[in-house]
């Protein structure tokens, strides 16, 4: 095992403090476990398909004509 350093705010200090105490712990054992549970974020779905109107590749609104705009506004 290896020992590192990290700086936390007042508050989050406080919340793990809480925490191990509630979980009758040590705070190294929190946040060990706090990591070890750890899921990164995605980058999400950035394939906007419910957003394309009309043929094209999607790239920009600028790139789609006044009927395809419309359509479905009642025009």
């Amino acid at each position: 095992m290896k020992k590192t350093s990290v700086y936390l705010s007042d508050e989050v200090v406080a919340r793990l403090a809480a925490l191990a105490r509630r979980e009758e712990t040590s705070q190294a054992e929190v946040i060990r476990r706090a990591i070890q549970h750890y899921q990164p974020v995605g980058p999400g779905d950035r394939d906007f398909a419910l957003a394309r109107i009309g043929e094209g590749p999607g790239d920009s609104v600028a790139d789609l004509s006044d009927e395809e705009l419309l359509e479905g506004f009642g025009s």
